[in-house]
């Protein structure tokens, strides 16, 4: 039997000052810089964000750096600063990432193994306005072998929500089996900018509208915000969760300044047993997701179900 069709996709708006978002496009000036271990992404010359294909220390890719429209940085500084940011989990938290904790007996999440960057499939440019690039990545375990490839295919476009950057993974095992087994750590990963962690009095919100980590954390959700008060203005990053992922991912969500979206964590977040996703070779597996970066007027937050349904209309 086939394992279940799950598709990854990382859409960030980027919100303009308009509190609810319209159906128009939004023009951008976007640029592409291509270095040896990272794309920095940039509109009109801010800084939108940095993505990072190989780390010393961080052995996977990720989203650094990244903003909101108007410059407004909406993910912990990275590395984090002493006296500003909490430390934690500085090689774990980078800002945007996708990994696991238990893939085939592998930790890809703590650093124990590794997603290697093999090329860029297609080449980081602006096509059409947007900004689009695929990445071949080799999942590596800790003793070398291979687990899985890994294609990314990703999108950065303006809309009038904000930017939207698509990430759609596909995974496909070689050799043998591939797992993915249940812990808290899988999926896609957020680490907020410090000031609007909720202990520096921001506000996770989903869309059932429960708040915060004790009503949050464990429970499933469409979409889920975390948000607060950056130099005056309301900003946040939300997640998005795509109806035709496998099942719906429960929500890893943390005061501290941390949200995970995490569709394999069954028994992990006390909703059954073990999960075990497996995935045979010659096989694919997919996921989706969309994360929201939006930024606006202090007392005027982001119409979140509005920007959900422009998310849906772009599956």
């Amino acid at each position: 039997m086939n394992p279940p069709r799950l598709v990854v996709s990382f859409i960030l708006f980027a919100a303009p000052a308009l509190p609810t978002p319209d159906r128009r496009m939004v023009a951008a000036d976007f640029a592409v810089q291509q270095k040896p271990d990272r794309v920095v992404i940039t509109d009109g010359g801010r800084p939108v964000a940095t993505y990072v294909f190989r780390d010393d220390k961080i052995l996977r890719p990720y989203f650094a750096s990244v903003h909101a429209p108007g410059g407004i940085q909406v993910t912990r500084n990275h590395p984090p600063v002493p006296n500003v940011d909490a430390t934690d989990h500085d090689t774990m938290h980078p800002g945007v990432w996708l990994a696991f904790g238990a893939l085939s007996g592998q930790d890809f999440w703590r650093n124990k193994a590794r997603i290697v960057h093999v090329r860029f499939v297609e080449l980081p440019a602006v096509r059409a306005g947007q900004i689009t690039f695929t990445a071949e990545n080799s999942l590596q375990a800790a003793n070398g072998g291979e687990v899985c490839k890994q294609t990314s295919r990703l999108t950065l476009a303006a809309r009038p929500a904000g930017y939207l950057l698509i990430w759609e993974a596909t995974f496909r095992p070689e050799q043998r089996d591939m797992v993915f087994g249940d812990q808290e750590e899988m999926g896609l990963g957020i680490r907020v900018a410090t000031p609007i962690a909720v202990k520096q009095g921001g506000t996770i919100l989903d869309a059932l509208g429960r708040r915060n980590e004790r009503e949050v954390w464990g429970n499933s959700a469409d979409w889920c915000d975390y948000s607060g008060t950056i130099t005056g203005r309301h900003a946040g990053i939300t997640t998005m969760c795509d109806p035709r992922n496998f099942r719906p991912s429960w929500l890893h969500a943390r005061d501290y300044g941390a949200l995970v979206a995490n569709p394999f964590g069954q028994q992990a977040f006390r909703k059954g047993p073990a999960s075990k996703v497996v995935v045979k070779p010659g096989e694919s597996f997919r996921l989706r997701y969309g994360v929201l970066l939006h930024a606006g007027p202090k007392d005027a937050a982001p119409d979140l179900k509005a920007a959900y349904a422009d998310f849906l209309s772009r599956l």
